[in-house]
């Protein structure tokens, strides 16, 4: 018979290092970094272990990080964890998913198993062509204000573990270290960057919201990723009723709808011809507005469409610029590629997936890109017109050298 307060295996706080390890992260307050954690493995991990078992692990501070909200709308704060308190949170976290998974609702799409980013995209643009009216959600300072009381209460109703609840409870009041050293102690919230923030958040969510929309607007559709949520209506008049239900029962369970950036959007387009203040949002890193298009018969059209957002677009740019790639002279052709297309890739296939043409000119400046790089490598080659050609005989030969080629194989003029 065991003599530890609480059944969990070894394997799982194993699956949990793995996890965490894939997921790499910078280190905690304690400086271990994925690396160092990994030098003493099966002493760590073991020590993870007992003092889960034992009901004696108490997670450290975590260490806070400011970063630049992607809007431009102040900072964000986020909380990085040590190695061990990440993969003591992953145990928990895989734990309390399998118990909620099940009672989700099917329009909750972050963090979830099978459900992606994308899958939201598409399922609003849909219901954009089919309701004139959208509800821009944006819940103020979601993962600063989340009432602890409340989440707990979410997490009782969905475990009948102890010691998953115990150490949520021992999570939710760790310290937030800031740079200084400073401890900040905490009442409410999760930090981002945890590794059981997530379903945290989700079931938090899925009782403030998702059941109660269908609950009490069983017959209006919407999508949520997290705390970013698109409400679906089919009047203005509609729109202003459930909005205003919305934001009082977001005061109901502890937060606030932000009054600037929550909206009434229609949704306007070669079909729906009337004026209204606002006529486009921002969901995911796309932004939903008017923008032309081809039926199957070439015939042109408009239609409210999903594209890349300025802000996702002005984020990336500033990513290539960060390469730096007229100064890596020391390279050849096939290393900037390595270098360069996993990240390229990913951009194309994430904001690639409606209205790619979006993402062409950022693409194309890659290429200009090349070209400085070539003038810079290349002696022979400092004039534009040389190095031009040397580019697009590159493509021309190896076309399938960069992924950003596929969508954008001609060079850009340089004269």
């Amino acid at each position: 018979m065991s003599d530890k307060s609480f059944e969990i295996s070894k394997w799982e706080v194993q699956w949990a290092w793995e996890k965490v390890r894939a997921n790499k992260g910078a280190p905690g307050v304690d400086g271990c970094s994925v690396e160092d954690f990994e030098k003493d493995l099966k002493r760590n991990l073991y020590k993870v272990w007992n003092r889960m078992s034992s009901g004696t692990y108490f997670p450290p501070p975590v260490r806070s990080v400011q970063i630049p909200k992607p809007h431009g709308g102040g900072i964000r704060m986020l909380g990085v964890p040590t190695v061990a308190d990440r993969v003591a949170q992953t145990v928990v976290a895989r734990r309390l998913e399998a118990r909620v998974e099940a009672i989700f609702h099917q329009d909750s799409y972050g963090y979830r198993l099978g459900r992606s980013g994308l899958d939201a995209v598409e399922v609003c643009r849909r219901r954009c062509w089919g309701r004139d009216w959208v509800i821009d959600l944006d819940i103020q300072s979601f993962f600063d204000s989340v009432p602890h009381d409340l989440l707990i209460k979410a997490v009782e109703a969905n475990t009948d573990l102890p010691w998953v609840l115990l150490y949520v409870k021992r999570w939710l009041v760790a310290p937030l270290q800031q740079s200084d050293g400073a401890l900040l102690e905490r009442d409410r919230g999760t930090p981002q960057g945890s590794a059981v923030s997530p379903v945290l958040a989700n079931l938090f969510l899925h009782y403030a919201f998702d059941a109660w929309m269908s609950r009490e607007y069983p017959g209006i559709t919407f999508e949520r990723y997290v705390d970013d949520v698109v409400v679906h209506c089919v009047s203005q008049v509609q729109a202003r009723k459930v909005l205003a239900a919305i934001g009082a029962r977001m005061e109901q369970v502890g937060l606030r709808l932000h009054p600037e950036k929550t909206r009434i959007v229609y949704c306007r387009d070669g079909q729906r011809r009337a004026t209204y203040e606002h006529t486009a949002f921002t969901f995911l890193g796309f932004t939903f507005t008017q923008r032309r298009a081809r039926n199957r018969y070439g015939k042109k059209f408009s239609r409210f469409l999903p594209a890349i957002s300025k802000a996702a677009l002005k984020r990336i740019s500033a990513v290539v610029r960060s390469w730096g790639l007229h100064r890596r002279t020391v390279l050849g052709f096939s290393d900037v590629a390595r270098m360069i297309n996993p990240v390229v890739r990913g951009w194309m296939q994430y904001y690639g997936a409606f209205y790619r043409s979006g993402l062409y000119p950022l693409l194309s400046r890659i290429n200009a890109y090349l070209v400085r790089w070539i003038r810079k490598k290349y002696k022979r080659l400092r004039a534009k017109r040389k190095a031009f050609q040397c580019l697009r005989g590159i493509i021309e030969r190896f076309p399938r050298m960069y992924a950003h080629w596929k969508w954008v194989p001609s060079v850009p003029s340089v004269w």
